[in-house]
Order: C-alpha cells, then sequence, then structure tokens
C-alpha cells in the first residue's frame, strides 16, 4: 500500500515536472519564434517599404501615364482629322508657301477734303438786300449760273456814273469831229480842233473808267439792269455752302455762298520726320474707304515744307478724282503709300490667315488632315501676305475654306472643354 502510494506520489511528481518543463518550453517558443524587436522592426520597416514602394511605383506609373496623356492631348490640340474626301466636300484648298516680290509700304489714317483750288466762296462786292435766292445746299450749278440777287444803291449810282460818261463820251466826240472839220476847212483854228480832241479822250477816259468799276465787282454793265446785282457760278461746282435768305441786309464781308467742283478732291494726312524719306512726290498711294468699302489708286501729290505746330507732321496731299461723288469731304480714309520694292521669303494668300485665340494662324496640311500653326504676318499686297515667322517655303496650308477648319476647330475645343 505504502509502496502503491510511493509510485503514485513519484509518478505525480514526474507528471508535475514533465508540465512544467512544458509549460517552460511552450512560454518560451513564441519568443524563440518571433525576432528581435530590432529586427522585426527592421522587417515591418523592410515591409513597409516595400509597400510603400509598390505604392509610389504605382503612382509614379500613374504620373508617366498621366503626363503621357498630356502630352498626347497637347499633340493633339489644334489637330483637325480629316479625309481627303472630307476636304474636297468642304471646298477647302490649299497652296504652298512660296516667296514673291513685294514693296515696302506704309499706312497713315487720313481725311478725305475739298480741292482748295476748286473751292471758291461766293461774296456780293456791294451793300444791299436780298432779293432773290435762286439755288439750294447741294444744288449743282454750271458756270455763269445765277445764284442769288441783291438790290442794291451802291449798282444804280455806278450804273449811273456809267450812262453819264457814256452820253459824255458821244457829245466829245461830236464836238471833236465838228472841230476837226472846221479845222480842215480853215474856218476856225487849230487850237480849238485840239481841246475838243483833248475833251474827247477825256471822257473816254471816264467810260473806261465807270466799266471797270462795274467789272471789278461783276456787275452786268447793262444800264436798264437797275439797282440789280447777281450773285454767279464761277464754274461748274456744288453749293456746299448757304447762307443767305430774302430780305438778309449784306455786305463786301458777307460769305453768301461756298462752292466746290467734287469731281475732283483731296485726300490729305500727316507724315511725321521720321516717315518723310518713305513719302515722296508722285510715290503710288492706295486710298480705301472701310465704310465704303472702296478703294482707289492715286500718286501723291504735295508734300510741305513746314511741320504742324500742334502734330510735327508735314501736311501731304493725295488729289483723286471723284466723278461719283462717293468720296466725301470729312470722309475719314487709310492711305497706304507704297515704299519700296523688295522679296518676301515666304507669302500666302491673306485668305489662309485666320486669327486663333487672338493670334494670326494658318492651318497646316498633314497626314492626318490639318494642324493650327500660329504666324507673325508683315507686309501685305495684292491679296498676299508676308509669312516672317511661323512656316517655312514649301509648306502647304489650307486657303480658301479655311474660316470652315476655324469653325470646326471652336467646336472642337468647346466639346473638350465640356
Amino acid at each position: 500500500m505504502n509502496r502503491k502510494r510511493s509510485i503514485t506520489t513519484v509518478l505525480a511528481v514526474v507528471a508535475i515536472v514533465g508540465l512544467g518543463s512544458l509549460t517552460v518550453t511552450n512560454t518560451g517558443l513564441p519568443f524563440a519564434a518571433e525576432s528581435p524587436p530590432q529586427k522585426k522592426q527592421e522587417s515591418e520597416s523592410g515591409h513597409k517599404h516595400a509597400e510603400g514602394k509598390d505604392h509610389d511605383g504605382e503612382e509614379s506609373s500613374n504620373k508617366e501615364a498621366s503626363g503621357q496623356g498630356k502630352e498626347e492631348a497637347h499633340d493633339e490640340e489644334g489637330q483637325l482629322e480629316l479625309t481627303t474626301a472630307q476636304i474636297d466636300a468642304a471646298g477647302i484648298e490649299v497652296a504652298a508657301a512660296a516667296p514673291r516680290p513685294m514693296s515696302t509700304s506704309l499706312t497713315f489714317p487720313g481725311e478725305i477734303r475739298f480741292d482748295e483750288d476748286r473751292t471758291t466762296h461766293v461774296v456780293p462786292r456791294v451793300n444791299g438786300i436780298v432779293d432773290e435766292v435762286k439755288v439750294e445746299l447741294g444744288d449743282s450749278v454750271k458756270k455763269g449760273q445765277v445764284l442769288a440777287v441783291i438790290a442794291s444803291q451802291q449798282i444804280t449810282d455806278l450804273r449811273s456814273e456809267l450812262d453819264a460818261a457814256q452820253r459824255r463820251t458821244e457829245l466829245a466826240r461830236l464836238t471833236m469831229q465838228r472841230e476837226k472839220k472846221l479845222w480842215e476847212d480853215k474856218i476856225s483854228a487849230e487850237q480849238d480842233y485840239l481841246l475838243a480832241r483833248q475833251a474827247y479822250q477825256e471822257a473816254d477816259i471816264s467810260l473806261a473808267n465807270a466799266r471797270q468799276k462795274l467789272n471789278a465787282i461783276g456787275a452786268n454793265i447793262k444800264v436798264a439792269a437797275g439797282n440789280r446785282y447777281e450773285l454767279i457760278a464761277p464754274f461748274d461746282s456744288v453749293v456746299v455752302e448757304k447762307h443767305l435768305g430774302l430780305g438778309e441786309v449784306v455786305n463786301e464781308s458777307t460769305a453768301a455762298f461756298t462752292l466746290s467742283d467734287l469731281t475732283r478732291v483731296w485726300a490729305t494726312f500727316g507724315a511725321s520726320p521720321k516717315d518723310l524719306k518713305q513719302v515722296a512726290v508722285g510715290r503710288a498711294v492706295k486710298v480705301s474707304a472701310p465704310d465704303l468699302g472702296a478703294q482707289v489708286d492715286g500718286r501723291v501729290s504735295y508734300v510741305g515744307s513746314l511741320l504742324g505746330e500742334q502734330t510735327r507732321a508735314a501736311s501731304v496731299r493725295v488729289v483723286l478724282p471723284n466723278p461719283s461723288g462717293a468720296w466725301r469731304p470729312g470722309l475719314f480714309v487709310s492711305i497706304e503709300v507704297t515704299a519700296e520694292k523688295g522679296a518676301a521669303k515666304v507669302t500666302l494668300p491673306e485668305s489662309s490667315i485666320q486669327t486663333v485665340e487672338d493670334k494670326p494662324s494658318v492651318f497646316v496640311r498633314n497626314a492626318e488632315g490639318f494642324q493650327v500653326q500660329p504666324v507673325t504676318v508683315g507686309r501685305r499686297e495684292g491679296g498676299h501676305v508676308e509669312i516672317l515667322q511661323g512656316i517655312n517655303v514649301g509648306t502647304q496650308v489650307a486657303t480658301e475654306g479655311s474660316f470652315i477648319l476655324k469653325s470646326e476647330l471652336g467646336k472642337s475645343s468647346a466639346e473638350h472643354a465640356h
């Protein structure tokens, strides 16, 4: 019995020792299995770094993809993909940029004015009262046509003086003839004849003086005209100003009418000292009026030798024919003076130039269709424009119908914006 207990006790002790050993071993396993704290941190750091690397790599990849997308979007910006059939159907024509002789020109703002050589101010040369006004403002008149009639006492006095001079002259002539006959018949002395001839000559001088007084004021020398004084048109013209009314009292300083021959006008502008070398008499010019949509060629006829006190510019004049009266005085115009000839390295028709994003641009033909290309323009002449920068000689560019491409480009930009 005691032996059994002893065996049991031994077995219990052995079991307890075994369990204790097992507990210590199990308790130590996690630490043995786990890495040291430093190694664990390095491991975790390495894991995170790996994850970060993967993440960064993904972001880098995304960024590269995004950048590539942007570059592709940038490459596609301004590109219009069109087939040859579509281009032909739209009526778009293509031309190659080429060199061309062009003139260097200067453009000045100008104004149409009366031709002062064919403009006159009609004034009465006597005092009087307006009896008749025969024309109105804007009327066309012929040379010698009566514009107005003025009743003047001054005219009456001058015509009376003329009438008296005519009578005295006639009487002196008859007296001279009688004295000459008597002298020839030896009835009277030669002295009487000489006195009669002198009296006749003096009367004739008085008559001529009376006629000259009437002619000087432009009055009719017929005595029967009474006190009528007529204002006469000196040449074919148009009444551009009228300052006369019935019953109005006028004198020598009254500006009654202003007449101008509008079949010829002046286009005038001011040239600064730095431009005077390019503006000379005889230079060809083009005068254009945007408001009228009209253009006419001419030549510089006068360059002033003095500079204006206010503008510090010399007055320049171009004489223009105006048979239809379209060039009205007071109209603002643009005057292009052709200065000198020169070769332009790259030129295009003006129809190829379109404004895209406030810049002059052209549509360059490529394999896919057309690509918009900003350019720098220079001189313009004869429907062509010089290209200073942007394209080279031989570049194929849309000409007629380029506005259609501009419209399509605007639609494409609007769609991308949405």
